[in-house]
């Protein structure tokens, strides 16, 4: 099972990923400012027979835009946290290289050990 990670992992493009990460964290800051300045919609007004659907329909706006306004918080906030977490999986790549190559050097200075 550890395989198949890894082999997923390997096939990521991450120089693409992480790239492409501050632009995905911009995005969702511009709609998250996009959609909190947008006003519910206004009432409309009309007879006594429309004013009824108008007040019903007004309400259902009103509770999907406080909907939007969840959801747009909560896709900026994953998206930077998304960002974070390219950025550390960035910082342990480049530690397990340095690490992978230190473990080489060890490995080949015992073999000259042994061999001398």
């Amino acid at each position: 099972m550890s395989l198949t990670w890894l082999t997923i992992l390997q096939n990521v493009p991450w120089k693409d990923v992480i790239s492409n990460a501050p632009k995905v964290a911009e995005g969702a800051k511009k709609l998250w400012k996009t959609v909190v300045k947008k006003p519910p919609s206004p009432a409309l007004s009309g007879s006594v027979a429309l004013e009824a659907r108008v007040i019903t329909l007004e309400a259902a706006v009103s509770e999907l835009h406080g909907q939007m306004l969840a959801s747009s918080e909560l896709i900026k906030t994953l998206a930077e946290q998304n960002a974070q977490l390219i950025q550390r999986i960035e910082t342990l790549r480049v530690r397990v290289l340095w690490l992978g190559a230190t473990t080489a050097a060890v490995a080949l200075a015992a073999l000259f050990g042994l061999f001398h």
